[in-house]
């Protein structure tokens, strides 16, 4: 049965709550003195990725040239789980405040940004602040607390022992948490038609612990366990929903679990598998509303 229209609210599409920045301290157009100093990312917490994206990258250079070089560089520190980064702006990159300005402004962006990193690294909201020497200072604070990562890593452990095989395939793994998830977890409706904030449905707490869940919810609640099979992934989403993408036997597909748990006009509880590890095509087949995603930006599943 087709799932009911999910509202296209924001912290119903990402599950966040990014409020906005931290208004810029100084013009943009003031110069800059060209400070030089040496910046090192320094240590990185244990939910680091290591490998990169088509979008965004890793990056060891934290003077940035180009717009891009900023964005690396908000993912490298959001990525590396830090609260709080500096970096500055190279002497020569003349445009460096006008481009820190637009991405610190646009959620959207910042958004695209939280999509590529560990659950527990991504953020609830990011405040950016500069001098006239060009010195950047971000603050993140971060969408799971200490607590609910304890709760939900228990959780998780006792998923693995009971769910996970490791005489089965991949892939029936996937499949079997994909159930797992499913079968444990009921889509939240008075969050998503109400606002009702009586469970944490937006994460992945919600999913695992208290049984409620909207999508965001759903999408971190698979990703921290495809983190523990150790396969390549990262949120995708398009203006009203978000859903998980995986990389399987160097092939990335599309894994729905919000879709694969239809709301039911009689109330009842059903699991499908019609989103489960398909294609750009295939999923283009079934939905092109909720799932007309930007191919340019997420170009892993850009349909050949």
């Amino acid at each position: 049965m087709k799932k009911l229209a999910i509202l296209g609210t924001l912290f119903i599409i990402l599950g966040l709550i990014l409020m906005q920045n931290k208004k810029l301290l100084v013009p943009v157009t003031e110069l800059l003195s060209g400070n030089q100093t040496e910046v090192t990312l320094g240590e990185k917490n244990k939910y680091y990725r290591s490998y990169d994206f088509s979008y965004i990258q890793n990056t060891t250079d934290f003077m940035p040239d180009c717009k891009q070089d900023l964005l690396n560089i908000y993912y490298t520190a959001i990525n590396a789980g830090k609260n709080e980064f500096t970096f500055y702006c190279n002497k020569d990159y003349d445009n460096c405040l006008t481009d820190l300005e637009s991405i610190a402004n646009d959620q959207d962006t910042l958004s695209l940004i939280n999509n590529y990193v560990h659950p527990y690294n991504g953020f609830k909201h990011i405040e950016t602040e500069f001098d006239n020497n060009g010195k950047i200072t971000i603050t993140i604070h971060k969408n799971y607390n200490a607590t609910e990562i304890a709760n939900i890593e228990k959780q998780l452990d006792t998923i693995e022992k009971n769910i996970v095989n490791q005489n089965l395939s991949l892939e029936a793994n996937i499949k079997a948490i994909h159930d797992y998830i499913i079968n444990n977890a009921t889509y939240d409706v008075g969050r998503r038609d109400y606002n009702d904030q009586t469970y944490k449905s937006d994460t992945a707490y919600g999913a695992l612990l208290q049984g409620y869940a909207t999508c965001s919810g759903y999408t971190d609640a698979m990703q921290l366990m495809l983190e523990r099979l150790g396969i390549e992934n990262f949120k995708i989403a398009s203006d009203n929903h978000i859903w998980n993408a995986i990389n399987l036997d160097g092939t990335w597909k599309h894994l729905d679990l919000t879709w694969d748990d239809p709301i039911t006009t009689t109330g009842v509880n059903t699991i499908t598998h019609d989103y489960y590890l398909i294609s750009t095509k295939k999923l283009l087949t079934l939905d092109q509303t909720e799932h007309n995603f930007n191919q340019e930006i997420y170009t892993e599943l850009k349909e050949a």
